[in-house]
C-alpha cells in the first residue's frame, strides 16, 4: 500500500532534525523541551507517523519557530478533502560521481533517488551529492549529509559550491580575487586550494549548494 503521506513525513522529519542540529539538542532534550514523548518524537523523525497539529504547536514553541517551519502544510491551502494538502514533490538523483566530456556533465554511480518538495526548486537542474569527511563541519555539513545542488558553472565569491576536481566531487567555499580562485574548506585543519585561472583545467564548478538534508 502506497503511503501518500510519506513525502510530507520526510519533510517534517528533515525540519525537526535541522532544528535539533542547529540547537545542539538530542532527541531526549527535544522531548523534554516540547513535552512530546521520546518514542513519539522518534516516530516523527523516522517517518513512521504523521505529526498531529497539537504536537506541531508544541515543537514550534520549543524551538521558537513558526508552525510552518515544522510542518509546511501550515503555509498551504487545504483541498476540499480533509487531511490532504497541495504539496507536489520531485524525485532527484543522489549522484556518487560525475563525468565531464566535451563540456557535457553526466551523472554516474546514482545510488538512488530522493523526493523533495517542488517548492525547494526554483528553476534549473538539481541533484543530490553526499557529503564525505569533515572538511565542511564549521558550515554544519557532516559526513553523510545529503546536499541539494543546483547545477551551474559559476557561483558568487563566498558561496559554497560542488566542485569537480579530477573527477571527484568536493564541496568548498569559493573565493575569487585578482584572477585567483581559492577553494576553502570549513575546517582549519585543511589548507585552502589556491588556483590561477590557468590552473582550472582539471577543476570545475558544477553547482551551488542550496540545502543540506541532514543525516541522522
Amino acid at each position: 500500500m502506497i503511503d501518500r503521506d510519506l513525502p510530507l513525513k520526510k519533510t517534517i522529519s528533515e525540519n525537526i532534525k535541522r532544528l535539533m542540529k542547529e540547537r545542539g539538542w538530542t532527541q531526549l532534550k527535544t522531548s523534554e523541551m516540547s513535552g512530546i514523548s521520546k518514542s513519539t518524537l522518534s516516530d516523527y523523525i523516522n517517518c513512521k507517523t504523521l505529526i498531529n497539529p497539537g504536537n506541531v504547536e508544541k515543537l514550534a514553541k520549543a524551538f521558537n519557530v513558526k508552525k510552518s517551519d515544522i510542518d509546511p502544510s501550515f503555509n498551504l491551502e487545504w483541498d476540499e478533502k480533509p487531511n490532504s494538502i497541495n504539496l507536489t514533490f520531485t524525485k532527484l538523483p543522489i549522484v556518487g560521481a560525475v563525468s565531464c566530456g566535451n563540456g557535457v556533465l553526466a551523472y554516474q554511480d546514482i545510488e538512488g533517488y530522493e523526493e523533495v518538495p517542488t517548492s525547494w526548486l526554483n528553476g534549473g537542474e538539481y541533484f543530490f551529492v553526499r557529503a564525505k569527511g569533515d572538511s565542511m563541519i564549521n558550515a554544519r555539513i557532516m559526513d553523510g549529509d545529503l546536499l541539494l545542488i543546483r547545477r551551474q558553472e559559476d557561483v558568487d565569491s563566498g558561496e559554497i559550491a560542488a566542485v569537480l576536481i579530477d573527477d571527484e566531487i568536493v564541496l568548498k567555499r569559493v573565493y575569487k580575487t585578482n584572477g585567483t580562485i581559492i577553494l576553502q574548506s570549513e575546517n582549519p585543519k585543511y589548507q585552502p586550494i589556491v588556483l590561477q585561472k590557468t590552473d582550472m583545467k582539471n577543476v570545475q564548478v558544477i553547482g551551488k549548494l542550496k540545502k543540506v538534508v541532514l543525516n541522522f
